[in-house]
This record gives structure tokens, C-alpha cells and sequence, in this order.
């Protein structure tokens, strides 16, 4: 049988954590992170048998993926920023350059570029022409609902 060393679990934990660049789940990580715990035990405590290294590890990973789903992630939720888009680009003003007709929606362009365009396809509730006014209401995909401005 194969006499599994430390550095084994230090490779196996470091391909782990590299695959989280393909893998963006945060996932992978943890079993990596857990075979890293493992190759430090490994090193602390040579004759450490199999089984143990290998149940370690598996407890070990879900510890520390539960504790990822469970708890820290939750609390990485960036409140500042959520919704921050919406809220930048209500009540901005643009001009209809194509109004809407049976089953196309309509044109407007703004002077100054909402959320990196400065043309977006829009809906809106009221008859509007080419050359009105318009206010951005909210986004709903990539379609603007919007009001005529008075």
C-alpha cells in the first residue's frame, strides 16, 4: 500500500483551490482548504493512519463548506450596493427617437450614458411620440418602463 505524506494532501488541496477558477462556486475551495488541515495534521503527526486523514478531510470539508453556505456568505451580501443601479437611473430623462407601435416597443435616447448605453428600447403606459420627453420609472431586463415627463 502506498505510504500517503503530507505533501500529497498539500498538492491535492492546492489543485482544489485552482480549480475554483474554473468551478466559481465556492465549493471546491473547501474540500481544498480541508486537505490543507489534513497535510498540516500530516506533517504534525506522520504516523496518522488513512482512515483518519481521509475521514478528517471529509468532515473537514463540509465544515467548512456548511459553514461558508451557512454563515459567512449571508453576511458577505453587499447591502451598500444593492440595488444601487436602479436607483441611479430612476427619474433619468431621455428623448423618444421611436415611438412604440403594435407589438415593437419604443426608442430613447439619453445625453448622457444610464448603465453604459445611451439608447435603450423602453415601455410605457401612455401614447408617446417621437421627440417627447421621458422618465425612466425602473429597468425590467433590458427594457426601460418609463413615464411621459410633463
Amino acid at each position: 500500500m502506498m505510504d500517503i505524506q503530507y505533501w500529497h494532501w498539500l498538492v491535492l488541496g492546492m489543485v482544489l483551490i485552482g480549480f475554483e477558477i474554473f468551478i466559481p462556486s465556492f465549493t471546491v475551495l473547501w474540500f481544498g482548504l480541508g486537505a490543507l488541515v489534513v497535510a498540516l495534521a500530516l506533517l504534525v503527526s506522520p504516523d496518522l493512519p488513512m482512515g483518519w486523514q481521509l475521514f478528517s478531510w471529509a468532515i473537514l470539508s463540509t465544515a467548512f463548506a456548511l459553514a461558508w453556505f451557512k454563515y459567512l456568505r449571508p453576511k458577505m451580501t453587499d447591502k451598500t450596493n444593492a440595488g444601487i443601479a436602479r436607483e441611479a437611473i430612476v427619474g433619468e430623462m431621455g428623448m423618444v427617437i421611436k415611438a412604440p407601435s403594435d407589438g415593437t416597443r419604443g426608442r430613447v435616447r439619453f445625453t448622457t450614458p444610464v448603465l453604459g448605453d445611451d439608447e435603450w428600447t423602453f415601455i410605457c403606459d401612455e401614447q408617446v411620440v417621437v421627440g417627447d420627453k421621458v422618465k425612466i420609472q425602473e429597468a425590467s431586463g433590458n427594457t426601460l418602463v418609463v413615464f411621459k415627463a410633463s
